[in-house]
């Protein structure tokens, strides 16, 4: 039992701080809490919740990693106030799902090299146990980037090579290109993050030994081969003879003459390449199943049903997964990535990125339904942040892409006024292709007045002209659930998250004997 707390705000400075801890500073007059008061009860009724948690101590038979690229905390707040507010709610007291998990900590992402890091670099560290450079993809901090020898002697083992030795099914989706750099981590490795196609990989590079991305997919040498392989990026698995089955005129980028979609389905009579929805859907639950569903990255979910040939949605494909998955009774390693996130980022676009944040969310939701929080633990966090900026002192409820906005005494909602006598959006980005120094814009009245709109298309003010929105480098939250999920807590490097997974399935001892 405690016996004293002592809890000290120093809004004020540090001079109040030594003056709050002071002998006799306390207010012994205080009025006590009670009940009746919605706040107060609703906290007493989480405390009660809280208390009944019990960590689960045990192995776990199946690890879901979910990550969302670029969900920094400033997303996933402003992703809860969209979410309820799409329900009509004012949205402040929503939460997505995964905040509803019983443990979170912190992960700081720098990479060896970057203070402010890539998604290759983060995600290696995730899947491989060690940090290492931005740009490459699960080598250890001993390659040189670009160079295909350096990269070759600085292999180092994956999750998914782990769990397909430990004879565990495994599976990787992303509504990015399937050989983008969170996606790519767990089953290549690479000197360059972009070398996805033979195409773009210089001639020493082949010369020397090592293999594109996609081709590293298809022969993935560790068990019986990757499971499952949902996402984007079709043309890196066609020769560039080959036209693509949903973009007319559109082909191939292999320059090998290789069909990797044909190299797939030819290893046996359970491999299937499919590359719309329909066809996802009727795929049989033996299926071992490569999904390329657009010739790029995938649509944003919020465009998603204008997609021509019909692209699945996360949660769609995350469901396929642990169905097909699942029947392995040495248990499965799956990832999940919602890459489309970062993208919309990047394009200053905080709508399409808290809507794709909103589907990351159900998707979750989707996957604690179909498994046993007693024998599967689920990670959900991000490899990077952003540099969008939740502002201002809008109302409680106020439209979350609107623009800033205060209640005066009689009742008026009006938008605030910055100092410039012009109103400004809640959301908004350091920097970006939405600054207001972008060339073009007549900036004779200063800076122009953002537009009350909140059209899926607009790209919130920025300040800095960059071309693309750029990565931050704050800390990112790891939410989890299952088994060893009370692991997590605290602030910790990325590539902790690794060893709690490896632990919680015994993954590297489980590997080692199934080599025997």
């Amino acid at each position: 039992m405690l016996k004293n707390i002592l809890l000290i705000s120093c809004a004020t400075g540090l001079a109040a701080c030594a003056q709050l801890g002071a002998p006799g500073a306390g207010l012994s007059d205080a009025p006590v809490q009670s009940a009746g008061d919605p706040w107060f009860d609703n906290a007493q009724t989480v405390l009660a919740a809280r208390k009944k948690v019990k960590p689960i101590t045990g192995r776990a038979k199946n690890v879901i990693l979910f990550v969302a690229d670029g969900m920094d905390p400033t997303t996933v707040a402003a992703a809860r106030i969209f979410d309820g507010q799409s329900r009509g709610e004012e949205g402040e007291e929503n939460l997505l799902s995964f905040e509803q998990f019983p443990y979170i900590a912190m992960s700081k992402t720098y990479t060896t090299d970057h203070q402010v890091a890539d998604s290759a670099g983060t995600m290696s560290a995730m899947v491989t146990g060690v940090k290492t450079k931005s740009g490459v993809l699960s080598v250890t901090d001993a390659v040189r980037h670009g160079d295909c020898a350096s990269a070759l002697a600085a292999v180092t083992p994956t999750l998914g090579e782990l769990a397909e030795q430990a004879a565990m099914s495994v599976g990787v989706i992303s509504t990015a290109e399937i050989t983008h750099a969170t996606p790519g981590a767990v089953y290549a490795h690479s000197a360059d993050r972009w070398w996805a196609t033979d195409a773009r990989m210089p001639e020493e590079a082949k010369a020397a030994g090592c293999k594109d991305i996609a081709r590293q997919l298809i022969e993935f040498p560790y068990g019986d081969g990757l499971d499952l392989a949902l996402g984007g990026g079709r043309a890196h698995f066609l020769p560039a003879a080959a036209s693509d089955p949903e973009d007319d005129g559109a082909t191939g980028a292999r320059s090998d003459n290789h069909d990797l979609t044909a190299e797939w389905t030819a290893k046996s009579d359970e491999h299937l390449f499919v590359w719309n929805e329909t066809q996802l859907a009727a795929a049989p639950a033996n299926a071992k199943i490569l999904g390329l569903f657009e010739r790029s990255h995938l649509e944003f979910e919020a465009d998603r049903a204008e997609d021509k040939g019909g692209e699945p949605s996360l949660e769609q494909m995350t469901r396929k997964a642990i169905e097909i998955l699942s029947k392995n009774p040495n248990g499965f390693f799956l990832m999940v990535e919602a890459g489309k996130v970062d993208h919309a980022h990047h394009m200053g676009n905080a709508y399409q990125a808290l809507s794709d944040t909103q589907e990351y969310a159900q998707a979750v939701a989707a996957a604690r339904a179909l498994t046993s929080e007693n024998d599967t633990l689920i990670v959900v966090t991000a490899d990077h942040g952003h540099t969008m900026a939740f502002q201002g002192y809008p109302i409680k409820g106020n439209d979350i892409f609107g623009l800033a906005s205060d209640i005066d005494d009689s009742g008026v909602v009006a938008p605030i006024l910055a100092r410039d006598g012009k109103p400004y959006t809640t959301l908004g980005y350091a920097n970006g292709p939405g600054t207001v120094f972008a060339p073009g814009i007549d900036l004779s009245d200063g800076r122009p007045a953002p537009d009350a709109v909140k059209e899926k298309t607009y790209r919130q003010q920025a300040l800095v002209p960059t071309g693309g929105e750029t990565h931050g480098g704050q800390d990112v939250t790891i939410y989890a659930s299952g088994p060893r999920a009370y692991l997590f807590g605290g602030v910790v490097e990325q590539n902790y998250i690794f060893h709690v997974i490896d632990d919680a399935l015994n993954l590297r001892k489980r590997a080692n004997e199934g080599n025997r």
